[in-house]
């Protein structure tokens, strides 16, 4: 070998062997840019909204170091101290990184590399958490997912003061904590990381986070495309009855966002997993995009992770509360430290969409980053417009045919009707196909139960899911739709579920005063075809909109249909006897019936069942059209439930037995209101007089509604042709009705 080849090797080997840490480029440039902090800094005192923040921040941050640094050894389920302090730590180390980069203060960067030295001491020796619960238990935290946590946020801190360590410092740290850490939740927690879930996105952000800030490659490939071989079985399930790996499956990040998304940014677990999920997608894409912008990143899918922001957000109530579909603990809102970081990215880096702003000045803070700024800056300017949420239907699937969930609103919010036909929803899925739940400016009227949780309240089971969520929460009496034979939808099994969805029939939200979704169901129950067209129509005979809800079923067999509606609110006036038992019993032993109590049994007293009650100091009425041999139970959620684990809700049930073929239809009228201050009721009864099925069959099937004026509204909905180019011709009590398209409403005076 010649010199020049000598000197040529020697320099290839050297190259290799240089630690991936001095590979790294410069610093802050994961969510911070050297760029973006001088602009920061250039502007500070002008920009009011960040200053706020800043100011918040800083306060929060200075009590902490204050306080001093606690690093306890981990023992703690979620809520108790050591899970607590270990989270609070990773949450104001990120922040403490920022007000370095932001402020210049030393002691910020002191916090922070104090810290990890602490974490440094401790990890290298630190057992598995002891608490045996997870499927994936983590180190310092119960499970793999906290573990993920904390890495996230960690990266950012320790990208902030990365320039301002030494050598030796960053040499320690990465060696001794964060090469550990990242190898522990992905090589040595397969289970965990090689998967389509919440949690693997999580530990796939987590490893390539910590990848960008050194400089290495191959945790940044990991974190993207998951581990090769993993060794895991197919078939295996986490403890929620859940794949952890299924044939075929691809893995890694990239893979977290091609299959739980559709194409319209509805992300299949549903909203409140979503706001969960969307930290870790746009953390780590953000960092993609500033340190390997040839990812292009954000154009992945066609741009979905942004699409999802927008998704996410019409997912919410009047409040900005995300509807609780699936696995959901009601009350988590826009207004979310995952929300602040999704709008601000995505106007970030979206194209700058105005309707955003007004989100963010809602939230009333920022990020203390570039993306913050942006945002601030622009609120600063005037460019924020209103983001009015309309009706939308979002698709599920990877593909978008996998079902959807419609939301029709009416007005501003006036009501809001939300349709979920979707997929299963991975291990976070209820059975509950064909399900609605109605809200009224921003208070529920009919509720989706969500989920059996009190999160992170360490006295309710150590702040995780309760054995309830699986007995009640999931089960499809739990819903307001249709339970055959008591018998949950696929038998509550998860893996039957998950290879079936519902299918969408026609959604049009065209004509604002009649928007109409329909879908079916077909093998929820073999044998049985279910079907349900929902409507939100403004009648001017009406003082508010109301739903009309028209539920068919086909079946080759005669069974018992139960339709729940859990309203809430107080009993007003119902036009049905009914008896109350002297002694509470669960109306049945399994599928979520032992956990509800009979409060009330009736029948029919003519074939308009009416059921008033009063929410929210607003007025309600459900008029159903049911047979005489039909039974009325008033039910209340509690039986076989004694750590009161369950919240006491009420709900009338509608039972039908004996039946292949049937519909249920039903009314839900919005109604005047009630002022405790001058005890006015105002518009306090239904303005509808009779509800009647007045035509059905496997072709077409008409509901009329006569009002108190006497006037009467005919809905027809086509069973068999739903293309909105088809021309209909069906006779109904003598009368010829003809139009084109899957529905037909109208209204005749009397």
């Amino acid at each position: 070998m010649n010199f020049k080849k000598r000197i040529a090797t020697f320099l290839m080997i050297s190259w290799l062997l240089i630690p991936a840490m001095s590979l790294a480029g410069e610093h802050p440039s994961l969510i911070m840019t050297k760029a973006g902090v001088e602009k920061i800094r250039a502007e500070l005192g002008t920009v009011p909204l960040f200053d706020a923040t800043l100011a918040l921040v800083k306060a929060e941050v200075d009590a902490e170091i204050a306080l001093g640094i606690d690093t306890p050894v981990p023992k703690d389920f979620s809520g108790g101290y050591t899970h607590q302090r270990h989270k609070q730590n990773f949450l104001v180390m990120q922040k403490a990184g920022a007000l370095f980069q932001i402020l210049e203060d030393e002691k910020y960067a002191h916090y922070v590399r104090d810290m990890l030295f602490q974490y440094e001491a401790m990890y290298k020796n630190l057992p598995v958490h002891p608490q045996t619960r997870s499927y994936a238990r983590g180190k310092l935290f119960w499970q793999n997912l906290n573990d993920s946590n904390w890495l996230v946020y960690t990266s950012q801190a320790y990208d902030c003061i990365y320039d301002w360590l030494s050598e030796e410092e960053r040499r320690k740290l990465e060696d001794n904590l964060f090469r550990p850490f990242a190898d522990y939740i992905s090589v040595e927690s397969p289970q965990f990381f090689n998967r389509v879930h919440n949690h693997s996105t999580w530990g796939n952000a987590a490893v390539g986070l910590i990848g960008l800030v050194m400089g290495d490659d191959e945790l940044v490939e990991r974190a993207l495309y998951g581990l090769q071989d993993d060794g895991l079985e197919v078939g295996a399930k986490d403890n929620d009855g859940g794949f952890i790996k299924v044939e075929g499956q691809k893995v890694g990040f990239l893979a977290n966002i091609d299959e739980p998304f559709s194409p319209d940014g509805y992300y299949t677990e549903g909203p409140y997993y979503q706001r969960y999920a969307m930290y870790p997608f746009l953390i780590f894409a953000l960092g993609l995009n500033n340190v390997k912008p040839e990812a292009e990143i954000f154009k992945h899918k066609n741009g979905v992770l942004l699409k999802g922001v927008d998704a996410l957000l019409n997912l919410s109530d009047a409040d900005g509360e995300f509807f609780p579909l699936n696995d959901g603990q009601k009350g988590m809102s826009y207004y979310s430290r995952e929300l602040v970081t999704a709008v601000d990215i995505a106007y970030h880096v979206g194209g700058q969409d105005p309707r955003l702003l007004s989100i963010a000045e809602e939230q009333g803070q920022v990020l203390l980053d570039d993306a913050g700024f942006s945002v601030a800056a622009a609120i600063r300017d005037g460019k924020a417009e209103p983001f009015e949420k309309r009706s939308i239907n979002l698709s599920d699937g990877p593909d978008g045919k996998q079902g959807g969930v419609a939301i029709l609103r009416y007005g501003d919010e006036d009501l809001t009707l939300v349709y979920k036909y979707a997929a299963q929803g991975l291990s976070h899925g209820h059975y509950d196909k064909l399900s609605f739940s109605l809200f009224e400016k921003g208070d529920e009227v009919l509720q989706d139960y969500g989920l059996a949780r009190f999160v992170n309240i360490e006295q309710k089971g150590g702040g995780n899911y309760l054995k309830e969520n699986t007995t009640w929460a999931k089960q499809t009496i739990a819903h307001n739709t249709i339970t055959q034979n008591e018998t949950s939808h696929f038998e509550g099994k998860y893996e039957v579920g998950s290879e079936h969805h519902s299918e969408l029939q026609f959604y049009d939200d065209s004509n604002s005063d009649v928007q109409v979704v329909s879908a079916i169901e077909k093998s929820a129950y073999p044998g049985t075809l279910m079907r349900r067209t929902m409507a939100v129509i403004k009648n001017q005979s009406f003082e508010k909109p109301f739903v009309l809800d028209i539920f068919k079923l086909k079946s080759n067999k005669k069974n018992q249909y139960d339709l729940p509606f859990y309203f809430m609110g107080q009993v007003l006036q119902v036009n049905f006897e009914y008896d109350v038992p002297a002694l509470l019993r669960a109306l049945g032993k399994e599928n979520g019936y032992q956990h509800l109590y009979v409060e009330g049994k009736g029948k029919p007293a003519t074939n308009d069942t009416k059921f008033s009650w009063m929410g929210g100091n607003r007025f309600y009425t459900l008029t159903s059209a049911t047979n005489t041999s039909d039974e009325l139970y008033f039910t209340r959620i509690g039986a076989n439930d004694p750590e009161f684990n369950l919240r006491r809700d009420a709900a009338l049930m509608i039972r039908r037995k004996d039946s292949k073929g049937t519909v249920f239809a039903s009314v839900v009228e919005a109604h005047g209101s009630y002022s405790p201050v001058s005890e006015f009721a105002v518009n306090s009864k239904s303005n509808i007089a009779t509800l009647n099925v007045i035509y059905d069959d496997d072709n077409y099937t008409a509901v009329a509604i006569e009002d108190l004026q006497g006037d009467k509204s005919v809905f027809i909905v086509s069973n068999a042709n739903t293309s909105a180019t088809q021309q209909h011709q069906v006779e109904i009590e003598t009368r010829k009705h003809e139009w084109t398209g899957p529905f037909h409403y109208f209204t005749m005076e009397q």
